[in-house]
Protein backbone atom coordinates (compact mmCIF):
# COMPACT_ATOMS: atom_id res chain seq x y z
CA UNK A 1 0.00 0.00 0.00
CA UNK A 2 0.97 3.54 -0.25
CA UNK A 3 1.54 6.06 1.61
CA UNK A 4 -1.74 8.49 1.65
CA UNK A 5 -3.03 11.93 2.48
CA UNK A 6 -6.53 13.50 1.61
CA UNK A 7 -7.55 16.93 1.08
CA UNK A 8 -10.59 18.88 0.95
CA UNK A 9 -12.04 22.22 0.59
CA UNK A 10 -15.67 23.04 1.57
CA UNK A 11 -17.44 25.62 -1.33
CA UNK A 12 -20.33 27.03 -1.29
CA UNK A 13 -22.21 25.79 -4.27
CA UNK A 14 -25.05 22.56 -4.57
CA UNK A 15 -23.01 19.79 -4.96
CA UNK A 16 -24.56 18.09 -7.65
CA UNK A 17 -24.38 21.39 -9.43
CA UNK A 18 -20.81 21.75 -9.02
CA UNK A 19 -20.11 18.51 -10.08
CA UNK A 20 -22.08 18.64 -13.46
CA UNK A 21 -20.32 22.19 -13.93
CA UNK A 22 -16.73 20.86 -13.23
CA UNK A 23 -16.41 16.63 -14.02
CA UNK A 24 -15.75 17.18 -17.89
CA UNK A 25 -11.68 17.00 -18.86
CA UNK A 26 -12.15 20.30 -20.72
CA UNK A 27 -12.98 21.66 -17.24
CA UNK A 28 -9.66 20.44 -15.36
CA UNK A 29 -6.58 23.06 -17.02
CA UNK A 30 -9.45 25.99 -15.35
CA UNK A 31 -8.46 25.48 -11.89
CA UNK A 32 -5.83 22.31 -11.35
CA UNK A 33 -2.84 23.70 -13.03
CA UNK A 34 -1.13 20.77 -10.65
CA UNK A 35 -2.57 18.24 -13.53
CA UNK A 36 -0.96 20.05 -16.52
CA UNK A 37 0.12 23.07 -18.08
CA UNK A 38 -2.10 24.75 -20.72
CA UNK A 39 -5.10 22.41 -22.56
CA UNK A 40 -6.17 19.07 -22.25
CA UNK A 41 -6.58 17.76 -26.00
CA UNK A 42 -8.69 14.56 -26.51
CA UNK A 43 -6.12 11.62 -27.41
CA UNK A 44 -7.76 8.84 -30.53
CA UNK A 45 -8.65 6.06 -28.04
CA UNK A 46 -10.94 8.26 -25.12
CA UNK A 47 -7.39 9.38 -23.13
CA UNK A 48 -6.70 13.03 -22.53
CA UNK A 49 -3.16 14.46 -23.58
CA UNK A 50 -1.39 17.01 -21.77
CA UNK A 51 2.02 18.97 -21.09
CA UNK A 52 3.09 18.44 -17.65
CA UNK A 53 5.54 19.79 -15.47
CA UNK A 54 8.09 17.02 -16.55
CA UNK A 55 6.95 16.57 -20.17
CA UNK A 56 4.14 15.22 -21.78
CA UNK A 57 1.24 13.15 -20.10
CA UNK A 58 -2.08 10.96 -21.30
CA UNK A 59 -4.79 10.93 -18.56
CA UNK A 60 -7.81 8.82 -18.27
CA UNK A 61 -11.10 10.21 -16.48
CA UNK A 62 -14.09 8.63 -14.88
CA UNK A 63 -17.22 8.38 -16.81
CA UNK A 64 -19.40 11.17 -15.94
CA UNK A 65 -21.63 9.26 -13.00
CA UNK A 66 -24.63 10.35 -10.37
CA UNK A 67 -22.50 9.81 -7.34
CA UNK A 68 -19.88 12.92 -8.26
CA UNK A 69 -16.99 10.38 -8.72
CA UNK A 70 -13.81 12.25 -11.31
CA UNK A 71 -11.13 9.93 -10.32
CA UNK A 72 -8.47 10.48 -13.10
CA UNK A 73 -5.23 8.49 -13.59
CA UNK A 74 -2.10 10.03 -15.34
CA UNK A 75 0.40 7.99 -17.52
CA UNK A 76 3.85 10.05 -17.36
CA UNK A 77 6.65 7.95 -18.18
CA UNK A 78 6.28 4.41 -17.22
CA UNK A 79 4.40 5.14 -14.15
CA UNK A 80 0.42 5.55 -14.04
CA UNK A 81 -0.90 7.69 -11.17
CA UNK A 82 -4.50 7.19 -10.04
CA UNK A 83 -5.94 10.44 -8.46
CA UNK A 84 -9.36 9.80 -6.41
CA UNK A 85 -11.49 13.23 -6.45
CA UNK A 86 -14.77 13.21 -5.14
CA UNK A 87 -17.70 15.98 -5.10
CA UNK A 88 -19.99 15.32 -2.32
CA UNK A 89 -23.01 16.81 -0.67
CA UNK A 90 -22.26 18.66 2.51
CA UNK A 91 -25.27 20.56 3.48
CA UNK A 92 -26.47 22.78 0.94
CA UNK A 93 -22.96 22.95 -0.80
CA UNK A 94 -19.97 20.42 -1.67
CA UNK A 95 -17.16 19.14 -0.27
CA UNK A 96 -14.32 18.56 -2.72
CA UNK A 97 -12.00 15.94 -1.46
CA UNK A 98 -8.67 14.76 -3.03
CA UNK A 99 -6.74 11.51 -1.76
CA UNK A 100 -2.93 12.30 -3.12
CA UNK A 101 -0.93 8.85 -2.88
CA UNK A 102 3.02 8.90 -2.15
CA UNK A 103 4.57 7.25 -5.44
CA UNK A 104 7.72 4.54 -5.19
CA UNK A 105 10.79 6.40 -5.08
CA UNK A 106 9.08 10.14 -3.99
CA UNK A 107 11.15 11.49 -1.50
CA UNK A 108 9.05 13.78 1.05
CA UNK A 109 10.55 16.99 -0.71
CA UNK A 110 8.48 16.22 -3.54
CA UNK A 111 5.59 14.58 -1.67
CA UNK A 112 5.44 18.14 0.22
CA UNK A 113 5.86 19.84 -3.07
CA UNK A 114 2.92 17.74 -4.96
CA UNK A 115 0.75 18.29 -1.29
CA UNK A 116 1.02 22.27 -1.65
CA UNK A 117 -0.20 21.98 -5.47
CA UNK A 118 -3.34 20.06 -4.50
CA UNK A 119 -4.37 22.67 -1.96
CA UNK A 120 -3.32 25.21 -4.05
CA UNK A 121 -5.37 23.66 -6.80
CA UNK A 122 -8.42 23.11 -4.62
CA UNK A 123 -8.62 26.95 -3.34
CA UNK A 124 -8.44 27.71 -6.99
CA UNK A 125 -11.13 25.96 -7.59
CA UNK A 126 -13.27 27.12 -5.05
CA UNK A 127 -12.62 30.94 -5.79
CA UNK A 128 -13.49 29.61 -9.55
CA UNK A 129 -17.00 28.79 -8.46
CA UNK A 130 -17.75 30.59 -5.80
CA UNK A 131 -16.89 33.87 -7.62
CA UNK A 132 -18.99 33.23 -10.67
CA UNK A 133 -21.95 32.65 -8.08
Amino acid sequence: MLPARSFSISIRHDWRALYERIWQPEFFPKWAAGLADGELRQGDDGSWLADGADGPVGIRFTPHNPFGVMDHWVDAGPARVHVPLRVVENGDGAEVILTLYRQPGMDEERFSADIKLVNRDLKALKNLIERAA
